[in-house]
């Protein structure tokens, strides 16, 4: 009994400290309060830096590290302890698993994030520079950040064609810098008497900076300049264009994801198959309600109806009042009459939402009959009135025949 409890400890604290189900309070916190106390962290050390501003509220920057070394140090202990219950390494032993994630990536960072701190309480004044390392705390954001997890799983997913470019980049600045010392090293030997002298000079232009310490003199050197320019603004397009390319993929990969995970959480898509969801995938739009705010408002026009993918809403319809939870829709009965809402919606928890418009709506009525037939099931019981859908369903039906 007791293994059992700490098992669904340790699985809650994993939860809480990695990626919990959407909407989950104590996971949300927990990424917030971390980000939050990650940049208050950050801009201590930078302001510690300044003498003035260091000496005069020292005591204020020590207690914001202190903290931020016995939070750090908990989480790190916190995350080596529930490693076992990540996904590919359940299959591991506890030790072959907590050791995966101390030499990942993630957990060298985690560490970096505290052990300069504590080597410095053991070590001479003279070693506080080692203080400064506490900046790779910034990294520890990606962890909490979608938009950087993102952006770093791009960059090593096109490492190979980055490569390529630095590769490519180099060798044009080997032969820029060769080119300007065959013509002009005996006009500027104290410059570009040497291809490694030269070689600054070609590394600057084509990275387009041009900080003006160097600058050819002849027309010969002139021209071998105009073309270094022009090439460096192509070599610096190329890792520009395919990080933003592969970037712009990755999050519309990563929404189409998400969005299939919510589709197939609604019971009204259920028995649908991958094409089908796929299809209704591109007709629904997520959308994020925060405790407290309306949705639907009555009296309003209704343009679209609504999936909960994770949360609780109440639909208030006069004086009854109704709560809505993972799975179920509400907003279809005014956008099937075409008439205006007949009540509001209020979102009681974080709630992740699928909008379908009504348009869309009709379309899927008439293209899929189950669907029809869920949806006027819903209505009514909510209403004691039929949709229009069993006849949408019908016409459909004899379309196909």
């Amino acid at each position: 009994m007791a293994r059992e409890k700490t098992k669904a400890m340790r699985r809650r604290v994993y939860m809480a400290l990695e990626q919990g189900p959407v909407g989950e309070r104590l996971a949300v916190f927990t990424d917030r309060a971390l980000m939050v106390l990650i940049i208050v962290n950050l801009v201590a050390v930078a302001l510690d830096s300044i003498p003035e501003i260091g000496s005069r509220y020292q005591l204020a920057f020590d207690v914001i590290e202190y903290f931020s070394l016995a939070v750090f140090t908990i989480e790190y202990a916190l995350r080596v302890w529930g490693a076992v219950e990540h996904g590919p390494h359940q299959h591991l032993s506890p030790t072959r698993a907590r050791l995966k994630y101390v030499l990942s990536a993630a957990g060298l960072v985690d560490l970096a994030a505290v052990l300069p701190f504590w080597f410095n309480l053991v070590t001479p004044d003279d070693f506080r520079f080692v203080l400064v390392f506490r900046m790779v705390r910034f990294f520890k954001i990606a962890r909490y950040s979608p938009a950087m997890r993102s952006l770093f799983d791009v960059l090593y997913r096109e490492r190979r064609a980055l490569f390529g470019c630095f590769v490519i980049t180099v060798g044009a600045a080997l032969v820029a810098a060769s080119l300007m010392h065959l013509v002009e090293g005996k006009v500027q030997p104290d410059k570009l008497g040497t291809i490694p002298d030269a070689l600054w000079w070609s590394i600057v232009t084509i990275g387009t900076i041009g900080y003006g310490d160097v600058v050819p003199v002849t027309a010969l050197g002139k021209l071998v300049a105009i073309t270094t320019i022009f090439m460096g603004l192509i070599l610096m397009a190329l890792p520009i264009g395919i990080i933003a390319t592969a970037f712009s993929e990755q999050i519309h990969r990563r929404d189409f994801i998400v969005t299939w995970g919510m589709i197939a959480k609604v019971p009204l898509f259920a028995g649908l198959d991958a094409g089908e969801i796929a299809e209704i995938s591109e007709l629904l739009r997520a959308q994020l309600a925060e405790p407290g705010e309306v949705i639907i408002r009555e009296g309003d026009h209704a343009h679209s109806m609504y999936f909960i993918a994770a949360g609780t809403v109440e639909v208030a319809v006069g004086k009854k009042k109704v709560k809505l939870e993972e799975g179920q829709f509400f907003g279809e009965v005014a956008v099937l009459k075409n008439e205006r809402r007949s009540g509001t919606a209020v979102a009681l928890t974080r709630t992740n939402l699928l909008a379908l418009s009504g348009q869309d709506l009709q379309a899927l009525i008439k293209r899929d009959p189950r669907i029809a037939a869920r949806v006027e099931d819903v209505v009514e019981k909510r209403t004691g009135k039929k949709a229009l859908t069993r006849k949408a369903a019908a016409d459909a039906a004899d379309d196909e025949a």
